[in-house]
């Protein structure tokens, strides 16, 4: 452990993805934090829902399901389990991980660090770009936006450089700063990363879900924090806890163009026939054990679209134009 000081993409880059970092361990993240894939699996049934239809729009019956960042399969495997029903559709589905390969995955799930290129279908996910590191600025005692320099052994900070190039563009137009104390993550990684991601689909769908905000609210001290054992802990870079931050997903669509939807995960999944209705009460007396199953399957639909919790995760939803149409 080092106790130079470093800004905060350089720290968490090797404190979540080194040789000996956070998502190397073999817990894989649902040791650490619940996500909507581990609260239900009605989440897979819907993501099983929007790539059927990303089939019949594409005009076929053999897709690919690409899960970016997927933990250890879990999702992957939902979905695969909710298309039992439909055997006519033909998956192939890659997890997209740096860690190794976890034992008992199921054979016809490609385990690869990078999505494959020309794959026509679903590109999903869940959670991943707001582990994509990034840097952080503060604005000074003058408001003049800083790198904030942090020590990894033990989380401390304090001011580099002005932001300057890149960076400092990204944030004139996404998360302007001028009061001192102001901080940001300086999102442009992110938006990289997901036009990379999107630009290897052929044609179909691209989706990013994600805590989020847009320009319009963005969080006036930002959100990095971290994550270790189910609670919310300090954010030190020392490769003991998940490092995580919200995503401003405004800026990620517009680093991709094209035609590009936003919205919350309540309507995203209304959209997909997922909500917390509860079943009629005239149910319980003609189908009992129906009746119980369905109220399960409701609660299960609220915690998914909840106000002021999963609900409020943002979804990004790009179309990519099909190649073989032109």
């Amino acid at each position: 452990m080092t106790y130079d000081w470093c800004r905060w993409r350089e720290a968490a880059e090797t404190a979540l993805y080194g040789e000996e970092g956070f998502y190397r361990r073999p817990e894989g993240p649902a040791g650490h934090f619940r996500t909507s894939v581990h609260a239900s699996p009605l989440f897979a049934t819907a993501v099983a829902r929007l790539l059927a239809g990303t089939a019949r729009e594409l005009g076929t019956d053999s897709v690919a399901l690409v899960d970016m960042g997927a933990g250890r399969g879990e999702l992957l495997t939902g979905v695969l389990a909710a298309l039992r029903a439909a055997p006519a559709l033909t998956v192939r589905a890659y997890a997209v991980e740096l860690a190794p390969r976890p034992p008992g995955l199921a054979p016809d799930i490609e385990w690869c660090a990078e999505p494959p290129r020309g794959a026509r279908g679903l590109l999903f996910a869940n959670e991943w770009l707001d582990n994509v590191p990034t840097d952080i600025a503060e604005a000074d005692a003058d408001g003049v936006p800083r790198y904030v320099l942090v020590r990894a052994a033990d989380g401390a900070e304090r001011l580099g450089d002005p932001v300057s190039g890149e960076d400092a563009r990204w944030l004139s137009r996404w998360w302007p700063l001028s009061a001192p104390g102001d901080r940001a993550e300086i999102g442009r990684p992110r938006d990289e990363a997901w036009a990379r991601a999107v630009a290897t689909l052929a044609g179909g769908t691209a989706v990013a879900v994600d805590y989020a905000h847009v320009r319009a609210s963005r969080p006036p001290f930002g959100t990095l924090t971290g994550f270790r054992g189910g609670r919310e802990v300090a954010p030190v870079p020392d490769g003991s806890c998940d490092l995580t931050s919200h995503v401003a997903l405004d800026a990620c669509a517009a680093a991709v163009g094209g035609e590009a939807e936003l919205l919350d995960q309540r309507t995203a999944l209304a959209d997909l026939g997922i909500s917390g209705g509860r079943p009629p009460l005239a149910q319980a007396s003609a189908d009992p054990a129906g009746y119980v199953r369905a109220l399960a399957s409701a609660g299960e639909a609220a915690e998914l679209t909840a106000r002021g919790g999963l609900g409020d995760f943002g979804w990004l939803r790009h179309r990519v134009p099909d190649r073989a149409e032109g």
